[in-house]
C-alpha cells in the first residue's frame, strides 16, 4: 500500500492517535503523519502510507490554511478553548469593522511568535507542553513566520458585548500558532483573547473536500477499495520544480547518481524533483554544496531493489 490518505482529523484525537488508529485499520506499520494537529483542531490531515512517509517533511513544509474563531474578552492556559482562565476583563468599547480590519492586516506578513506552553516545540529536549504540565514555566524562542493572508469571515459592521466572538480564515507559513496570532489579534485590541475554534481547512494541495473520515476509510477496507482514498506520492510534490529526465538517466537516478543542473533550474535554491516523462517522481535532489553545476540526491523515493 502507498500513498498519501487525506484525513478529515475529528476533535478529541493527537495527530498520532490518528496514525495508531489508522495502522489498525489499514493492517499496515508505514504510517506517519504530516505535522501535528492539536486534539482540539480539526480538518485536513495528510497520512502519508508506504513509500510515501518519504515525503512528509514537504508537506509539512508546504503552506497551510485555517478557519478559526478568536474571542475576545479572557485568555486561557493553551491559548485555547481547553485551557483555563487565566486573565478575564470585559469588554467595554464597541468595535467597528474597520477596527477589527485594520487589526487583522497589520499581523499580515512576516510576523514573530513565541510558541505557546502548551506545544510541542522542545526546549533543552524536553516539550513544553510537559513543563507546563508540571507548571515549570520555560523561556522560549521568539520564531518568524509568515502570515499569507488574513480574512474577516464575519458580516457585522460592529462588534460589542462583555466579550467578543469573530471568525477569521487564515493562509500562512509552517509553524504558525493560530492560537497565538489569535491572541495577538487581542492584544492589538487591548483585551486578553484565546482562539476558541478552528478548522484546517488546507495542508499544501489537500482541501477538506478531499478527505476521508475513519468511517469512510474502514467502508473502503472492508470492500477492498482502499485506493480510491489514496492520492499518489506525487501530490505531496507538486509545488515542487522537476527536472524531467529520460529512462537512461532515471536508472542512474535510482542509484543515486549526481546530476548536472538544467539551464532551467539554475536559479533553483530548494528541493528538485527528478521525475520521468510520466510524472513518476524518482528521487528529490539539491545543489551539491561542494560541486558547483551539480545537483546531489536528498532522498530516493523509488528504486528497483525496494
Amino acid at each position: 500500500m502507498e500513498g498519501i490518505l487525506p484525513l478529515f482529523k475529528p476533535a478529541g484525537m493527537t495527530s498520532h492517535d490518528c496514525v495508531f488508529r489508522l495502522r489498525k485499520i489499514l493492517r499496515t506499520k508505514k504510517v506517519g503523519h504530516t505535522g501535528t494537529l492539536d486534539p482540539d483542531v480539526t480538518g485536513v490531515l495528510p497520512i502519508c502510507i508506504g513509500k510515501a512517509t518519504k515525503v512528509a517533511e514537504y508537506i509539512t513544509d508546504a503552506g497551510k490554511a485555517y478557519e478559526g474563531e478568536v474571542t475576545i474578552g479572557y485568555s486561557t492556559t493553551t491559548e485555547d478553548a481547553s485551557g483555563e482562565t487565566v486573565e478575564e476583563k470585559k469588554v467595554t468599547e464597541t468595535f467597528t469593522k474597520e477596527q477589527i480590519l485594520d487589526v487583522l492586516q497589520s499581523l499580515t506578513g512576516e510576523i514573530e511568535q513565541t510558541p505557546p506552553m502548551y506545544s510541542a516545540v522542545k526546549v533543552n529536549g524536553t516539550r513544553l507542553y510537559e513543563y507546563a504540565r508540571k507548571g515549570i514555566e520555560v523561556e522560549r524562542p521568539t520564531r518568524k513566520v509568515n502570515i499569507y493572508s488574513i480574512e474577516l469571515l464575519d458580516e457585522r459592521e460592529e462588534f460589542a458585548g462583555e466579550t467578543i466572538s469573530f471568525r477569521f480564515r487564515v493562509s500562512c507559513s509552517k509553524g504558525t500558532y493560530i492560537r497565538t496570532l489569535a491572541v495577538m489579534i487581542g492584544e492589538k485590541l487591548g483585551y486578553p483573547a484565546h482562539m476558541s475554534r478552528l478548522v484546517r481547512i488546507q495542508s499544501a494541495n489537500f482541501t477538506l473536500e478531499d478527505c476521508f473520515t475513519f468511517n469512510q476509510i474502514e467502508e473502503l477496507m472492508a470492500e477492498g477499495d482502499i485506493d480510491r482514498a489514496l492520492k499518489p506520492l506525487e501530490t505531496a510534490l507538486s509545488h515542487l520544480p522537476k527536472y524531467v529526465i529520460n529512462d537512461k538517466v532515471a536508472e542512474k537516478v535510482k542509484n543515486g547518481a549526481l546530476l548536472q543542473i538544467p539551464e532551467h533550474l539554475k536559479n533553483s535554491n530548494g528541493p528538485i524533483i527528478a521525475e520521468t516523462n510520466e510524472g513518476c517522481a524518482l528521487a528529490i535532489y539539491s545543489k551539491h554544496p561542494a560541486k558547483p553545476g551539480l545537483l546531489k540526491p536528498v532522498k530516493v523515493l523509488r528504486n528497483d531493489s525496494e
